[in-house]
């Protein structure tokens, strides 16, 4: 690993975990020894990072010199912390880290008031109950094919519990009334179609291509469901 990609790391862990944090969670979380952690805290404070603690009690990253302040209002501050909550609430545990990692980025960027506005949020989003939307596979594999526009051939257990194996299309993974859902135009009944997530048993990318049909097939899935509606 490079001095410069090991210096990111750590100010990437200082930014998310929770302040202060010790030498020997930095070191976990940035997989380096602690004379590393010490002797590149030392570098980052140099580069102009404010970094506040010492050795035996722990770290916390006052203000981050990499990154330009940011001015939020106290109502835009209580609805980025509670979107960034519902995030990791959804049970992709990829955007859960995602959003985590964001949260910590724009904390450090702002000026004190405004980071205890942030850590003291009003709104807040919590799952008080356990329920099936947890996925059951890696769901990059459904946000890769999304993003590269490429077809997935999925395995999927309808409601009646019959398993069905198809070519999809996939458009968008949504979050609805409490379960990800995968919109997609479907190649073996020829329209569009929702999977529920826990129900589909595999789901890997082909070499089949959709681009650049994505945008207007969701807009037109997204009219549809509108009509519904």
């Amino acid at each position: 690993m490079s001095r410069s990609d090991r210096l990111f790391r750590l100010l990437q862990a200082l930014r998310t975990l929770p302040a202060p944090a010790t030498a020997a969670q930095l070191g976990q979380e940035t997989g380096v020894s602690l004379r590393s952690i010490y002797r590149d805290i030392d570098s980052l404070r140099a580069a102009g990072a404010q970094i506040d603690g010492e050795r035996g009690y722990g770290y916390h990253l006052i203000e981050d010199g990499t990154l330009p302040p940011q001015m939020f209002s106290r109502m835009e501050i209580e609805a980025l912390v509670l979107g960034l909550a519902q995030v990791q609430q959804m049970g992709d545990l990829a955007l859960a880290k995602a959003a985590a990692s964001v949260l910590g980025k724009v904390t450090a960027t702002l000026p004190s008031m405004s980071q205890q506005q942030m850590l003291h949020a009003v709104s807040q989003a919590h799952r008080f109950a356990s329920d099936d939307t947890t996925p059951q596979f890696d769901m990059q594999t459904i946000r890769e094919a999304c993003w590269k526009e490429v077809a997935l051939q999925i395995r999927y257990t309808d409601k009646q519990g019959l398993q069905t194996e198809r070519a999809v299309f996939p458009l968008s993974i949504v979050y609805v009334q409490g379960m990800l859902v995968l919109l997609a135009w479907c190649c073996l009944r020829e329209d569009f179609r929702m999977f529920r997530i826990e129900r589909l048993l595999a789901a890997e990318a082909t070499s089949t291509s959709f681009r650049p049909r994505r945008v207007a097939l969701l807009r037109t899935y997204l009219n549809q469901l509108k009509d519904y509606a």
